[in-house]
């Protein structure tokens, strides 16, 4: 197992150190001159070449490739052209918002998604199921950012329940920190439940219809035992994949509801740099983003063997 992680690790690193190229061409080379487009077409000469030399456009583009790895080892993300403080820094404030947004969201959409999904299943053909299956598929049609609208309308403008927006700061409490996060995360939450919903009653429909199942009902277990002991567990398999997947996306795809909700968050961040043309930033967060979901990868692997001991056999 630990010789598989290491395989792994060494895989989902030369794809990180792949993504690096990606990102630097992208950003550095594509476009042409990066410090024209950062300053605009009516830029002064001598701005100008004082920029493309604190870019090191100077140099040549793999010469510059390496030394912005080398500053990617040590955490070095630069210095943004915008603020003029370190890009480390920017996305650390701005981390402290979103990560908590999209673990609550996570949260919440896993709370709705698996009692449902297992509802579903337990009862498929029947009225509860029709209603859970079109009720998922509204969910999925319809964009978070008119769900945070609408929370927005009966939350915050009509009830007065919580503010419409903004955020306070977790120095100014733990309470009124949670309470500004909450509409976001059911915003973002409800589109994802819809889809691990949908996800968790087909995967559990397909394994109800496995050999081990009818030898787990001819020895004797109710349905809510086979259900619970044997069924969910293997069908939990593909939940995972694409709860990986959803929480690298909720991480940077919260930009419409961030800017609803007025929230300093990551995918703000990344809005407000590509409209101030501050390349640094962007190429600082979308590298953050790639590392962070090659780890999420990686964490869903691990979760694949501790779920599935079929998993952990192939692996040895």
């Amino acid at each position: 197992m630990i010789g598989h992680l290491l395989q792994r690790l060494t895989s989902l690193a030369l794809t990180l150190l792949v993504a690096t190229v990606v990102v630097f061409a992208m950003l550095n080379i594509v476009p042409g001159d990066p410090a024209s487009y950062m300053m605009g077409l009516n830029a002064d000469p001598e701005t100008l070449a004082q920029l493309r030399k604190e870019l090191g456009l100077h140099l040549p583009a793999w010469q510059r490739y390496f030394a912005w790895l080398g500053d990617l080892v040590t955490g070095n993300l630069g210095v943004s052209y915008t603020y003029r403080v370190p890009v480390t820094e920017l996305i650390g404030e701005r981390m402290g918002v979103s990560l908590p947004l999209t673990l609550i969201a996570t949260a919440l959409s896993l709370a709705i998604a698996i009692p449902l999904g297992v509802f579903a299943a337990a009862r498929r053909g029947k009225v509860s199921d029709a209603a859970i299956v079109g009720a998922t598929q509204l969910g999925i049609a319809i964009p978070n950012f008119w769900f945070a609208l609408l929370l927005v309308f009966v939350f915050a403008t009509s009830l007065r329940w919580f503010s419409a927006g903004g955020f306070p700061g977790w120095d100014q409490g733990l309470a009124p920190a949670l309470q500004a996060l909450v509409l976001p995360a059911i915003a973002l939450a409800l589109p994802q439940a819809a889809i691990l919903t949908r996800i968790t009653r087909s995967s559990l429909l397909e394994t109800l219809g496995e050999d081990f199942i009818r030898t787990a009902r001819a020895k004797g277990l109710s349905e809510s035992q086979t259900l619970r002991r044997h069924a969910l567990r293997n069908a939990l398999i593909p939940v995972l994949t694409i709860l990986g997947l959803q929480f690298t996306f909720l991480l940077a795809g919260g930009i419409i509801v961030e800017n609803v909700f007025y929230l300093p968050g990551l995918g703000r961040l990344v809005l407000q740099a590509i409209t101030q043309r501050d390349l640094i930033v962007v190429q600082g967060v979308v590298i953050v983003l790639v590392a962070a979901a090659i780890a999420v990868t990686l964490l869903v692997e691990v979760a694949y063997m501790l779920a599935d001991p079929r998993v952990r056999a192939l692996s040895r």
